[in-house]
């Protein structure tokens, strides 16, 4: 009988040393060349005015007139905290950007976020309802929480009316 076990409990600790290694990866500060994160452009994206051309150092602006956001110049959102201290999620609060929001038309935008795990298998993130946020310039933007379940390389969809941002964050340690 324990001959019969001893497949199973080699197998149980090949997987085991798989999850490690997977693990390992993610807690790691450099980015692997199999996650595609999103990068500045040779070629700018500038908001409209009255937004800020600007955004705090370490990030640029990503997205379209319609939809945009600021992300990090490295790729890389690391140290997130959790919502709570029972929760094992991974926390980021995001702002989107665009063009004609107006929050007293629209109290409650209609963004929705989105995201899914590239380099591993895992849950989809998870988004709070998006609420408005005030003021940059004199300008409204749209702010949510978003919950990853795992660490590393994420791909993430803003959802606005008909408009539609995508980009590739690696979530480290």
């Amino acid at each position: 009988m324990s001959l019969r076990l001893l497949p199973l409990i080699g197998l149980l600790l090949l997987s085991q040393l798989c999850f490690s290694q997977q693990a390992a990866t993610a807690r790691q500060g450099s980015i692997p060349d199999t996650c595609p994160v999103t990068s500045p452009s040779d070629q700018p994206f500038v908001p409209p005015p009255p937004f800020p051309e600007k955004v705090p150092e370490g990030s640029f602006w990503f997205g379209t007139d319609e939809l945009w956001t600021g992300l990090p110049a490295d790729g890389t959102w690391s140290g997130l905290p959790h919502y709570s201290p029972d929760d094992p999620t991974f926390r980021q609060k995001l702002m989107f950007y665009g063009q004609g929001y107006n929050w007293h038309t629209e109290p409650q935008p209609v963004l929705t976020v989105t995201g899914k795990r590239l380099d591993a298998p895992a849950p989809p993130l998870l988004a709070d309802k998006a609420n408005n946020g005030c003021c940059i310039n004199h300008q409204a933007f749209m702010v949510t929480g978003i919950n990853f379940p795992t660490l590393g390389c994420w791909q993430i969809t803003g959802h606005y009316h008909d408009r539609d941002l995508t980009f590739v964050v690696w979530v480290t340690k």
